[in-house]
């Protein structure tokens, strides 16, 4: 599953939006909701997310950023697993991308690697320059 523009889902505090504005020919704008180019933003995402999944994490789902695995062994498990997740993901207001999630899958990407049962496989392509280190 994908979070759909994951930084973009975080409300920037009240006292930190101060700290975001930008000036422009028109106006002056600051922003509402955490940006790409804001120092820290990575951290800042990997730690609510793991905060907001914490008790599923290492368990049924794999995170990274907003990439987001849900592991089961059993076929009939999946949908066990993925109610918590999908509650989750609801309580808090997370919008995730149709366009890039898919379910019940046997293999898959996930970032350089295909995931195969239970055997993860690195892609050579995308791991080529570090191997020819």
């Amino acid at each position: 599953m994908d979070a759909y523009s994951g930084y973009n889902q975080i409300s920037m505090d009240k006292d930190d939006k101060n700290h975001s504005s930008f000036i422009t020919e028109g106006a002056n704008y600051m922003y509402n909701v955490m940006s790409f180019g804001l120092w820290n933003t990575g951290a800042t995402y990997q730690r609510m997310i793991n905060k907001v999944f914490r008790n599923e994490i290492w368990d049924m789902l794999k995170v990274y950023m907003d990439d987001m695995i849900v592991k089961s062994t059993k076929e009939y498990q999946h949908k066990v697993h993925l109610e918590p997740i999908f509650t989750r993901v609801h309580q808090y207001n997370m919008c995730l991308n149709p366009d890039k999630c898919t379910f019940r899958v046997k293999a898959g990407k996930f970032l350089w690697f295909y995931l195969i049962e239970r055997v993860i496989k690195a892609i050579l392509d995308k791991c080529r320059d570090i191997l020819a280190m």
